[in-house]
C-alpha cells in the first residue's frame, strides 16, 4: 500500500512540473539590438630622411631589414618646420588604400661616439 502511494504521488509530481514548465516563457531576458563595434584604424609610425614635401603630400625614405624603401603619405593637415632632407618620425593610418599622415615630428639622430679601442698594457715581467 505505501509502494502504491509513494508510486502515485510522484507520477503525479511528475506530471505537475511538465505542466508548469509548459506554462513558462521561453526566455526571460530581454533582448537588445545587437551593438556594432567599430573599428578603429591601427596607428603605425615610420622613421626616414624626407625626400620631398608638399603641402598635401610626404615622401620618406626607411631603411627596413637593409633595403630602402620609399614611402609617400598624404597629409592631413601642412606640415611647418620641415624641409628635405630633415629626419622625421611619421604617426599614420591606412585609410580607403591610401597612407594618411596624422602626426610629423622632426628627429634628431644621436651620433654614437666612436672612441679608439684602448690596449691594455701587459703586465711586466722582472
Amino acid at each position: 500500500m505505501k509502494k502504491a502511494l509513494s508510486l502515485t504521488i510522484g507520477i503525479i509530481f511528475l506530471f505537475s512540473l511538465t505542466a508548469f514548465a509548459v506554462d513558462k516563457a521561453a526566455s526571460t531576458v530581454k533582448s537588445t539590438p545587437a551593438k556594432t563595434n567599430i573599428v578603429k584604424a591601427a596607428k603605425m609610425h615610420a622613421t626616414g630622411k624626407v625626400t620631398e614635401i608638399t603641402d598635401a603630400l610626404i615622401k620618406i625614405e626607411r631603411t627596413v631589414k637593409g633595403d630602402i624603401e620609399t614611402m609617400a603619405l598624404a597629409l592631413e593637415k601642412p606640415s611647418t618646420g620641415i624641409n628635405v632632407n630633415d629626419s622625421v618620425k611619421i604617426e599614420y593610418t591606412e585609410k580607403d588604400g591610401q597612407l594618411t599622415a596624422s602626426k610629423v615630428t622632426k628627429v634628431t639622430l644621436k651620433k654614437k661616439e666612436v672612441s679608439a679601442p684602448q690596449t691594455k698594457s701587459a703586465p711586466v715581467k722582472k
